[in-house]
């Protein structure tokens, strides 16, 4: 059995502001695409690997919630992101925090307004 979600989307309405953001706090480059009239900034991906993969998306019907479903990255080491998180705009809601055995986690607040989270797998 697969794990059931394949895919993502961030809601932005400054597709160049949120592709800086996101390539400076996690080191990614994103590439920049358009389906129809979205425009969207697809994350790295790997077919064969593990996870989900998604994108960066601007259109009309695609809004910045800070109340929706929140996305959670993969890291080495949150320390190391969220300092990266204010240093080009966003903002630290929840510092780093133990969540026992399935290791730690912590949220911020994109450059779009967006609620987003960073997972540390236990050592």
């Amino acid at each position: 059995m697969n794990n059931p979600v394949n895919w993502f989307e961030i809601p932005v309405t400054d597709l160049d502001r949120a592709k800086q953001f996101y390539e400076k706090v996690f080191g990614y480059e994103i590439s920049i695409n358009e389906m129809g009239n979205a425009k969207m900034g697809w994350f790295p991906f790997d077919h064969e690997g593990p996870g989900a993969t998604g994108t960066l998306i601007q259109n009309e019907s695609y809004v910045p919630s800070y109340d929706g479903t929140m996305v959670y990255f993969s890291v080495p080491e949150i320390d190391d992101v969220l300092t990266k998180v204010e240093a080009v705009g966003g903002k630290i809601i929840n510092p780093k925090f133990s969540i026992g055995e399935f290791g730690f986690c912590g949220h911020f607040e994109d450059c779009e307004g967006n609620r987003v989270a960073v997972h540390q797998a236990p050592e």
